[in-house]
């Protein structure tokens, strides 16, 4: 239940997916701008806590990274976002 309520939280999923999608650790305002100009304490706060659960880490000059067990995390939900693509094309109307 715990796993769920911090990634239940506004913005932690983007944020995790925002840092996964970088081969390297990325800067807190260039994070901030890949997450649609989310303001900078809510940002802050999910970086803490995501730091806490040691999915997240902070390198010495500051940038941003997915810890090995942030990864897995990635890994683990990839079923769901395969899930997510089948229960998409059968409620959302195709476009014409």
């Amino acid at each position: 239940m715990a796993a769920l309520d911090l990634l239940g939280r506004r913005w932690t999923l983007r944020v995790i997916w925002e840092l996964h999608r970088r081969a390297t650790p990325i800067g807190f305002r260039d994070l901030q701008r890949r997450c649609d100009d989310m303001s900078s304490s809510v940002l802050s706060t999910r970086l803490t806590e995501l730091r806490e659960a040691d999915i997240a880490t902070q390198t010495p000059d500051g940038a941003w990274q997915l810890t090995p067990l942030g990864e897995d995390l990635v890994t683990a939900m990839g079923p769901l976002l395969d899930w997510s693509r089948v229960w998409a094309e059968r409620t959302v109307p195709p476009r014409p």
